[in-house]
């Protein structure tokens, strides 16, 4: 496991019902990084109260128990705020169903100490497990992202591996009722783009695990695909608002969108 803690960047897990895929995400996340937080999203699978038990052996590792479900936005939030109050700069951010790749932790935040300004945000390499229907829905998100930041250079919209710089992402979430459920990943990259906070993409890979090797998946498409229409509409809407100012500065030469 990562000896050394660092004081300005964790790792951040939040997790509803994930089962015992749970343990395997944290323990691989443990083995590259110190610190990892983990926020249980008002799991009723037992795993908060064993992963809490698990952490008093591990100065490590941090778990906070949510009394009910509140969305993965909300769960990263309320990491995000406890992270500022003790002093960390960054967080990333990483689902907890073993999608995500553990081993490239450090790259991730080596780039972001190098470059603490953007936002550093994984690019999915798929292989055959992925669902198609998926895929090629997030290439239309993916086209209303580019869209609505002017094609800013978000590599991918959805994919939740990112390290985000956590007070500019706690003052955009302050400041509107969203990004609180399965709207938080596309929802964040544009409204930190609006910032002027910029993307620096890396390409990771995406694995999508069948039932039978622990996969679980909390995605709805009807319900879900109406989040993130009702999103991009609410996205689009402010963008045209702002796009006269928008216009104005390219025409000064100026960046669009300012930090």
């Amino acid at each position: 496991m990562s000896a050394e803690p660092s004081r300005t960047h964790l790792v951040l897990i939040p997790s509803y019902n994930t089962g015992e895929g749970l343990f395997s995400t944290v323990a691989a996340a443990r083995a590259q990084w110190n610190p990892v937080w983990v926020v249980i999203d008002g799991s009723t699978d037992g795993t908060g109260e064993r992963l809490a038990a698990q952490a008093a052996q591990d100065d490590g590792l941090r778990v906070f128990v949510l009394p009910h479900n509140q969305g993965k936005g909300a769960a990263v939030l309320h990491g995000l705020q406890a992270a500022q109050a003790e002093g960390f700069s960054h967080v990333l951010a990483m689902d907890s169903d073993g999608q995500h790749p553990a081993s490239l932790i450090p790259a991730f935040m080596q780039q972001s100490l190098q470059r603490p300004d953007t936002m550093v945000l994984g690019r999915p390499v798929f292989d055959a497990s992925a669902p198609l229907l998926r895929v090629r829905g997030r290439r239309i998100s993916n086209g209303w992202t580019q869209l609505e930041t002017l094609f800013a250079g978000i590599g991918d919209s959805l994919y939740g591996f990112r390290v985000y710089p956590i007070g500019a992402l706690i003052a955009v979430m302050r400041a509107q009722p969203w990004m609180r459920r399965f709207d938080f990943d596309t929802e964040a990259v544009v409204r930190l783009a609006w910032r002027g906070v910029k993307p620096l993409n890396i390409d990771a890979p995406v694995k999508y695990l069948t039932a039978e090797e622990g996969g679980v998946s909390h995605f709805r498409y009807g319900r879900d695909n109406v989040l993130l229409t009702w999103m991009h509409t609410r996205l689009m809407i402010e963008f045209v608002l702002r796009l006269p100012v928008l216009l104005w500065r390219k025409v000064r030469g100026l960046p669009p969108f300012q930090a």
